[in-house]
């Protein structure tokens, strides 16, 4: 019975410890805490919605905390990490405690209730419910729900995908209880398959003695057409060329024949152009000697 007794007031502690931590931690949004023992000491997680208002200016306030949980709990040497909450929404602890506040500043419940199942399913939640029992509109106990998503009650999906937070709100009828479940976006329940499509083979197709031969045959056929085709495609080609190769020389000799005739058609005019004029000359220098003849004879006589 004395190991019972010890691992009953381990759990006592930690949960005392958690209700300690919660009420220090209200105002910067107190998400949970997780207590494990190491060979240094005993390690504390906190996981806080704004962490800057545990840790305080310099790390004052982290240090204070630490010195009051060693003074008031019987943890060996301990040490208190500080984590903050990426997604609020997710965390049911603070959502059960923005409720609660929700509902001590006179919200009213189906509105609060439906608010906050909204916003938890919009962050990417399976599934939410939330459970308000208390005096809520009268003098008689009574217990609301607000159900959204998926949610499991029992089993192992329940221990491993639900998480659930408490909280209470003091109003002016009473103490209202808020609880609230919220199934991890992550979760894969067990009726959830994936059905994974297998490629296709093809099909192996035996080759027989009898179609190779004839593959070959074929084969062969085939290459004798291709190099009958080429050789046709290659004789007239080299027939096309002959053909363009002497209709071009053909035009080549024509054009040369052609500016030799204009060449020498254009020489005999210039010996004719020549000629003509030697023969004017000629005719000059003969009137000039009868001139100078009619002048001698003017002067004798």
């Amino acid at each position: 019975m004395a190991s019972e007794r010890k691992f009953i007031e381990e759990k006592m502690e930690r949960v005392l410890l958690k209700e300690f931590l919660k009420d220090k931690s209200e105002r910067a949004g107190f998400g949970g805490c997780e207590v494990s023992r190491t060979p240094m000491g005993t390690r504390i997680t906190l996981h806080i919605e704004r962490p800057a208002l545990v840790i305080g200016r310099k790390g004052r306030n982290i240090r204070k905390l630490t010195s009051q949980v060693k003074e008031k709990f019987s943890f060996d040497n301990p040490q208190i990490e500080v984590q903050e909450v990426q997604v609020p929404e997710l965390n049911p602890q603070i959502m059960a405690a923005k409720l609660a506040n929700s509902l001590e500043r006179g919200w009213h419940f189906r509105r609060a209730g439906h608010s906050t199942v909204r916003r938890i399913m919009q962050s990417g939640a399976r599934g939410c419910q939330i459970i308000l029992s208390g005096k809520i509109t009268g003098p008689r106990h009574r217990v609301e729900k607000f159900v959204d998503g998926h949610i499991k009650h029992c089993g192992e999906e329940e221990k491993k995908w639900m998480h659930e937070g408490f909280s209470t709100a003091k109003v002016k009828l009473g103490v209202i209880g808020v609880t609230v479940q919220i199934m991890d976006p992550k979760a894969r329940l067990p009726d959830e398959i994936d059905v994974i499509k297998v490629p296709e083979k093809e099909p192996k197709v035996e080759v027989t003695e009898d179609e190779s031969e004839e593959e070959v045959v074929e084969e062969a056929e085939v290459t004798e057409d291709e190099s009958e085709e080429d050789v046709v495609e290659e004789v007239e080609v080299t027939e096309d060329e002959s053909e363009e190769e002497v209709v071009e020389e053909a035009e080549v000799t024509e054009d040369e024949s052609a500016e030799d005739v204009a060449d020498e058609e254009t020489s005999s005019d210039d010996e004719d152009h020549t000629e003509g004029s030697e023969d004017e000359v000629e005719d000059d220098d003969g009137s000039e000697s009868d001139d100078k003849e009619e002048v001698k004879e003017d002067a004798s006589a």
